[in-house]
């Protein structure tokens, strides 16, 4: 039997293109790139959605929290081997009003949920990787996302790997930090998004080390 991984993230997962506002297509994404390296005895399972946060719930857009959908998600896909999660840009928005800190602390709800969510795991054996995504670039203020996004964002990026990796470690995760792995600079156009460069250093990393786990 395939061993099932679901990819629960944001745009960096759904695969948004700043350059065209579109999304990159199955040999450009990180998960389909994934999906190819590891090979066939493994199914990545795509779970990204613009916009989506840890557990913070958007006044603008409807079901964006992850905490709200990650119950049906994990059980639509069930057995689970590994979950990846990849959040926390959305979460800097300066509308929510949260530190490093505290996006690391919506993490850590996210985790229990899944934690909770008991009859999803294949043999009950929860199994979680922390992916810190990669920083916001300061230059984002300036560009055209800069008026939502808000003051902050890019300050509180950069805060997020340390506290992600406390929580991963008190929550018995394993943990990856995008920043230590992609070297390519996020988009020059929104300054937040991977380039399709940074898609495939991202699925590189993952397939050195998700072997590594399951």
């Amino acid at each position: 039997m395939k061993k099932h991984i679901v990819c629960f993230g944001d745009s960096n997962t759904h695969g948004y293109c700043a350059a065209n506002g579109g999304r990159f297509d199955e040999n450009e994404r990180w998960t389909c790139l994934l999906q190819k390296k590891l090979g066939e005895d493994y199914l990545i399972l795509e779970e990204g959605l613009s916009g989506r946060t840890t557990s913070f719930r958007d006044p603008l857009f409807e079901g964006l929290a992850g905490l709200d959908y990650l119950y049906p998600c994990l059980m639509s896909h069930e057995p689970v081997d590994l979950l990846v999660i990849m959040l926390g840009t959305n979460d800097t928005k300066e509308r929510f009003g949260a530190s490093a800190a505290c996006i690391a602390l919506g993490l850590k709800r996210l985790i229990g949920k899944a934690l909770a969510t008991a009859d999803c795991w294949r043999d009950g054996k929860p199994n979680i990787l922390v992916v810190t995504p990669q920083n916001i670039g300061p230059e984002y203020a300036q560009s055209e996302v800069g008026g939502t996004m808000g003051r902050g964002c890019a300050e509180k990026s950069q805060g997020l790997a340390a506290e992600y990796e406390k929580i991963a470690e008190m929550m018995g995760c394993h943990y990856l930090d995008a920043n230590k792995v992609v070297q390519a600079g996020p988009n020059d156009i929104d300054f937040m998004h991977l380039t399709a460069e940074g898609h495939k250093q991202l699925a590189e990393a993952l397939a050195e080390k998700i072997p590594q786990i399951l």
